[in-house]
């Protein structure tokens, strides 16, 4: 798939019109990864967000030494790593492929220089991120809750 395309269609770009897709795409990076590639690490600083053009993401919490549990995941058109944009860009989570997963890699760093120069876009990116923060949060209240959350955001 063409990559503004899948920019289009993601959670964190799908505002944008087409010259500022084509903006965005010329700071993203195709990637692809095999199943059980480490993205993101619990505690270290993330500087990457993904969009994902194809594939399967889980987000981990390693809640000891030893212990592990799978939280929430990413699919097609999803991003995660969204830390990269936030200070301290400290990631919450560990993002692992469960999957051969292809995707449109960014710098945390490129693109909030891109929000800062370009307003709109700053706008519009921003407030998609939020909307992709807060339905992870509310995912996870949900799980907290003990309660099935069969709907998506």
């Amino acid at each position: 798939m063409d990559k503004l395309e899948v920019l289009k269609r993601s959670d964190l770009f799908h505002e944008l019109d087409d010259e500022q897709l084509k903006m965005v795409g010329a700071l993203g990076t195709e990637q692809e990864f095999e199943t059980g590639t480490v993205l993101h690490k619990q505690g270290l600083i993330g500087d990457t967000i993904y969009v994902i053009e194809e594939g399967l993401v889980g987000i981990i919490l390693e809640v000891g030494p030893m212990a592990q549990r799978q939280v929430q995941s990413a699919a097609n058109f999803q991003s995660f790593g969204w830390v990269a944009m936030i200070p301290p860009f400290t990631c919450t989570a560990t993002s692992k492929t469960l999957e051969r997963t292809k995707t449109i890699a960014f710098s945390g760093q490129e693109l909030l220089d891109l929000c800062s120069r370009e307003p709109e876009i700053g706008f519009k990116v921003l407030q998609a991120l939020a909307c992709v923060i807060s339905g992870r949060l509310r995912r996870a209240y949900v799980q907290l809750l003990g309660v099935t959350d069969a709907g998506t955001d």
